[in-house]
């Protein structure tokens, strides 16, 4: 039987199809930080998964939504006598970023039916886009999650929740990222295993950086400490300060000073990561992966400067956008620098024999 390669044109159109989602993804994540910072968050607070893409249309229907924002102690302690057109203004903010998560899952699940249908996937491929697919259900349950954690006896989502939340979000994303890079037929790239082990590193490091963003933000210590370099009146405040919670593992959760700090800490030590590794790949000859370490290297420093303005002018949210949305550049740097180095050949970008009247 006559056979061609499914690896070309299939391929070509899921890498399309990927790249559309994550871009979706990034613009999920900017919309859900406007959504924080305008404190739009809770001004849903039920969860319809279908009914809920239907906004309320007549003014009964937001009477009534208005209604329910009344019974949660946000209002009642943050925005008691708040008015209708002002309760409207965050309420788009929150169904906007609903509606976008289910336009995301609907944008993900058709073309990946199609792509099962047509056939020329690879068992690998399929495996890893059917987890990525699960992620995206669970993420859906963890939103309702995070906004319960504000609906009863606090005025604001969990921080730990919030946290969760982005990296969720974001491990969709780098997912996705990984294996667009996968399916693209491209020399391998000879260079020292110490560079393989300082990408992956920088990835690590970047989740971490970025989950300590989320309990800054969480527990809005952006607006606190609006200093820089020093904090609290030193580079590094006093431990009494720094860890007077107990259990002490709380204060790196829950201490608005110590939150600070270590993003701090984390974003230094991300720096000369990836300055130590754009000097090794340079040094190193290492071809392409020379030049995504420099990009890398750029991106972080950007992220660097951006979030010492976002700090010191307390957190406005333009400035705010920005440093959020350049983590994404830098998250997407990481992962295409890691798969880059990484020594393995991709079974996806296998060419892969099908017979011809399926190969479309």
């Amino acid at each position: 039987m006559t056979t061609i390669s499914a690896s070309t044109k299939p391929h070509r159109a899921v890498r399309w199809w990927l790249v559309s989602v994550a871009a979706l993804i990034a613009l999920m994540v900017l919309v859900g930080g406007a959504t924080r910072l305008t404190e739009s968050g809770l001004s849903i607070v039920e969860w319809k998964p279908v009914t809920g893409t239907v906004p309320p249309l007549t003014e009964a229907q937001w009477t009534d939504a208005f209604e329910a924002y009344k019974k949660i102690p946000q209002y009642r302690e943050l925005n008691a006598g708040m008015t209708l057109s002002e309760f409207k203004e965050i309420f788009w903010w929150e169904w906007s970023h609903r509606l976008l998560g289910r336009f995301i899952g609907v944008a993900y699940l058709l073309p990946f039916l199609f792509f099962l249908w047509r056939g020329g996937l690879s068992g690998e491929l399929k495996r890893r886009l059917w987890l990525l697919f699960g992620l995206g259900g669970l993420q859906g349950a963890v939103g309702w999650w995070m906004v319960a954690s504000g609906l009863t006896e606090r005025v604001e989502v969990s921080q730990y929740r919030l946290a969760t939340h982005l990296i969720l979000a974001l491990l969709i994303f780098a997912g996705i990222v990984w294996t667009v890079r996968r399916l693209a037929d491209r020399p391998q790239i000879t260079a020292p295993a110490r560079l393989r082990l300082t990408s992956a590193l920088l990835v690590v490091a970047t989740f971490v950086q970025i989950y300590f963003g989320a309990l800054v933000a969480g527990l809005r210590a952006g607006r606190a400490y609006n200093t820089w370099p020093a904090i609290d009146g030193a580079f590094i405040p006093s431990a009494d300060r720094l860890w007077f919670e107990t259990p002490w593992w709380r204060n790196l959760f829950d201490n608005v000073l110590t939150v600070q700090f270590e993003h701090r800490m984390t974003a230094y030590a991300l720096f000369a990561l990836a300055a130590l590794h754009a000097f090794d790949a340079v040094r190193s000859r290492a071809g392409a992966a020379a030049g995504g370490a420099l990009w890398l290297f750029a991106a972080v420093s950007l992220q660097a400067v951006l979030g010492i303005l976002t700090l010191i002018n307390q957190v406005p949210i333009g400035l705010a956008l920005a440093h959020q949305t350049v983590a994404i550049v830098v998250l997407t740097l990481a992962v295409m620098q890691a798969e880059r180095l990484a020594s393995r050949q991709s079974a996806e970008a296998q060419p892969r024999a099908v017979p011809l009247g399926q190969a479309g």
